[in-house]
């Protein structure tokens, strides 16, 4: 029998579905009502697609105690010479940042990120309002375009919104990201404690939003 799911728990079903080993990327598509009418999944060809919806089935079934229809799983594989055969398993990328620069020229502002992934160095770029909130979206859309050119644009990144917030007696900067793919968006989210520079923690948080997606989404 078919279950209402609360948006938040079909957020994490995408989540699992995307780390079973053979699985690229997932996307649920529900019902104003929380229903589940459809899922896809882009897969590497190692499996036939019978047992990948198996798979999606057992993963789901475990891990939330949700029967899927079987019917409902669309599946589509990538070609064979996508899978790369390598018997160590490869660290995720992270970043690091080299620098953090703002410029305000009258009403405008314009930040600069640059950093480092896998030893080669990418500066994103970003333009507009100087006000203070606006000046901090641009470090997080800077931060955003240089992660854009590392992946050469096969995944886009949308910022939310990014903000420094008090929790106890610590300032904490928060960011949202929204991961776009050929199978839809996914909402990320991240935090750095502001200690030092407010413009590195904005990048820092950023970047915890989708660190634990780097080495998933540059996977080739």
């Amino acid at each position: 029998m078919d279950q209402s799911i609360a948006p938040e728990l079909i957020l994490e079903i995408e989540t699992a579905l995307s780390q079973v080993a053979e699985i690229r990327a997932a996307r649920i598509v529900s019902s104003d009502d929380g229903f589940i009418q459809e899922i896809h999944v882009l897969a590497d060809p190692s499996k036939t697609p019978k047992q990948l919806v198996r798979d999606i089935e057992s993963t789901i079934m475990a891990q939330f105690g949700i029967t899927i229809d079987h019917k409902k799983v669309s599946i589509a594989q990538l070609g064979r010479e996508s899978i790369v055969i390598d018997e160590t398993p490869a660290a995720p990328a992270r970043a690091r940042i080299n620098s953090v620069h703002t410029d305000v020229m009258g009403v405008r502002a314009v930040a600069t990120v640059t950093l480092e992934l896998e030893g080669e160095v990418y500066t994103g770029v970003a333009e507009g309002p100087a006000s203070t909130t606006g000046r901090r979206r641009l470090v997080g859309q800077a931060t955003l375009n240089a992660v854009e050119k590392y992946t050469a644009g096969t995944f886009g990144f949308a910022l939310e919104d990014v903000a420094i917030v008090t929790l106890g007696r610590e300032r904490v900067a928060v960011s949202c990201v929204i991961l776009v793919t050929p199978l839809g968006e996914q909402a990320l989210a991240g935090s750095a404690l502001a200690r030092q520079s407010e413009n590195d923690s904005l990048v820092r948080a950023t970047l915890d939003a989708i660190n634990r997606r780097l080495g998933f989404l540059t996977t080739t």
